[in-house]
């Protein structure tokens, strides 16, 4: 999706591409001995942003341990007589406590299962991956980790946003705001700067707070943002609008997770980049009109 193609081709079947051997010095399918855990990376819906680390693990292991959001065309990569557990885990619904995902991974690697914990985007951003390797370590677990894509540099590339652009923003912040808490704790007056992007994972829930925190350390009504849903997949939307008004037309447009906020001067080059699926849905497509809440 997202292409169109130049001219039609017509040709015989392309022949069958065998991947090249995992480098000696890299992730071999040997890594993923029995009874241990390797916690894969599976980015952010689109199967072919896979690595081929990542690929050799969900071809070696028996058991995947995969969050919710792992999409059924990266599951379906993995070895089909593997045992597949969902966790359950989202954006503000953590159905499966984590305590529980610790005691899946320790039961089948105590059990000699080689164990995939499927994570969607990367396991080290907002994701406890820190939180799971110290918990297999405590246990005497061997791991490994591939990285994957995290969201933030795939919603941005898919939507056609330059997440740092020499005239727009030097640097990038990413941020999670979905819960009171984090958003407490959280250095308003460095985050209102201007000339910079925040990539606001999880915090469809809380546009609101975001908004008038941001407003009140200074930052400019007009600054741009988009919301990415469902970023890289098929079904894959993008809102823009101001600052101003980021609650509004998220309510306007029924934005739900996943989505990721993309908020700052770099957001208003979704209008004329973009290439992935559909354009860009501005604030003066909502409807009903937009009402800011008294």
């Amino acid at each position: 999706p997202g292409f169109t193609c130049a001219r039609n081709w017509v040709e015989d079947p392309a022949p069958a591409v065998s991947l090249p051997a995992a480098p000696a010095t890299g992730f071999d399918l040997s890594d993923l001995s029995p009874g241990s855990v390797a916690l894969v990376g599976a980015g952010p819906g689109d199967p072919g942003l896979l690595t081929l680390h990542a690929l050799r693990a969900l071809e070696a292991a028996e058991v995947v341990l995969h969050d919710r959001l792992v999409g059924a065309g990266v599951l379906a990569l993995a070895n089909p007589a593997a045992l597949r557990v969902e966790t359950g885990k989202s954006a503000g619904d953590h159905s499966t406590p984590q305590q529980d995902i610790h005691a899946l991974m320790l039961e089948h690697a105590r059990a000699g299962r080689r164990v995939v914990r499927l994570k969607g985007g990367d396991p080290f951003v907002f994701g406890r991956g820190g939180e799971e390797l110290e918990f297999l370590r405590a246990h005497g677990i061997p791991y490994r980790v591939v990285p994957g894509i995290t969201a933030a540099v795939a919603c941005a590339a898919y939507a056609g946003i330059p997440l740092t652009h020499r005239d727009h923003a030097q640097s990038v912040r990413l941020l999670t705001a979905h819960c009171r808490d984090s958003v407490d704790v959280l250095d308003w007056d460095a985050l209102a700067q201007e000339r910079q992007t925040l990539a606001v994972y999880m915090g469809v829930a809380g546009l609101e707070r975001l908004r008038e925190r941001l407003l009140a350390a200074g930052r400019a009504p007009s600054t741009p943002f988009a919301l990415v849903e469902n970023g890289s997949r098929p079904e894959q939307r993008v809102i823009t609008g101001t600052l101003d008004d980021l609650a509004e037309t998220a309510r306007a447009h029924a934005v739900a997770s996943p989505a990721l906020l993309i908020l700052g001067e770099v957001a208003a080059l979704a209008g004329q980049l973009h290439w992935f699926g559909a354009a860009p849905l501005a604030a003066s497509a909502a409807k009903p009109p937009l009402a800011r809440a008294a």
